[in-house]
């Protein structure tokens, strides 16, 4: 049996591939643990700068495996929030790693699989990708997802997409947001991997701290403390080793040390 996640490495960028090609790479309870455990091991990783998430065969990811659907349906309340709740840890899990991490999104993204492309601080799709939020269709809503979509492409948006169910392209993906690039499919790996180039170019903790930044900003709107949070964040950031290579290397005109 093939393990539903192949972790890769090359160099300091880790690729997490799911490997279940003949379900589209669909979600089941083995494939979220899997992918939960290696998101978790690459957090506390110092080597690993960059994270990209993709998917082997034709998809991306079409979302939840019927079988497993169908043992769901079948189990108690109480099973059903467990599953939800290991499916919660898993998008937070990505959405807060302190990595930067990328979406290489081709085929099929549906249901789960567009919540890990609204977690990933990148997205770049192929113009064939589809993608769909079809829970409404089995009279069930992408609850455990939403914090990440809705981030992602705005509120209204969300409204339409998520009572609908209808499938939407890369075109639409890139124009309300989910997608920040589509690019042709046999430039897909030239635009994943100029991205991982302009992340290896930037200061290790200055990427790794850019989410929470925004996270935090995002997060309330009192600006007295903005400006408080902020002044400290600069403050320890050009006091710290990493800021004071980079500012060095500025001054200095040459490669920073992180750059090899």
């Amino acid at each position: 049996m093939n393990h539903p996640l192949l972790s890769l490495r090359e160099g300091p960028v880790a690729r997490l591939r799911l490997n279940r090609p003949a379900l589209h790479n669909a979600f089941d309870a083995v494939l979220i643990a899997a992918l939960t455990g290696a998101l978790e091991a690459v957090a506390h990783d110092d080597s690993v700068r960059v994270v990209v998430l993709e998917g082997d065969g034709a998809s991306f990811s079409a979302g939840a495996d019927l079988n497993w659907m169908r043992g769901m349906a079948a189990a108690s309340e109480a099973a059903n929030r467990d599953d939800a709740l290991a499916l919660a840890r898993l998008m937070r899990t990505l959405d807060e790693l302190p990595k930067p991490t990328l979406a290489r999104v081709h085929g099929a993204a549906f249901g789960g699989g567009v919540g890990l492309v609204a977690c990933c601080d990148i997205a770049i799709g192929a113009p064939e990708a589809k993608f769909g939020l079809t829970e409404s269709k089995l009279g069930l809503l992408p609850a455990v997802i939403s914090p990440y979509v809705i981030e992602a492409i705005g509120a209204r948006q969300a409204r339409r997409w998520f009572a609908t169910a209808e499938i939407f392209d890369a075109d639409t993906a890139l124009a309300i947001g989910l997608l920040h690039a589509v690019v042709p499919a046999d430039q897909l790996d030239a635009a994943v991997q100029r991205q991982i180039e302009l992340l290896l170019k930037a200061g290790p903790v200055a990427a790794a701290q850019a989410k929470a930044l925004v996270r935090r900003v995002a997060a309330h709107g009192d600006r007295d403390r903005h400006d408080a949070d902020n002044a400290d964040l600069i403050a320890r950031l050009r006091v710290s080793p990493e800021g004071q290579e980079g500012l060095g290397a500025f001054l200095d005109k040459r490669k920073p040390a992180w750059i090899p």
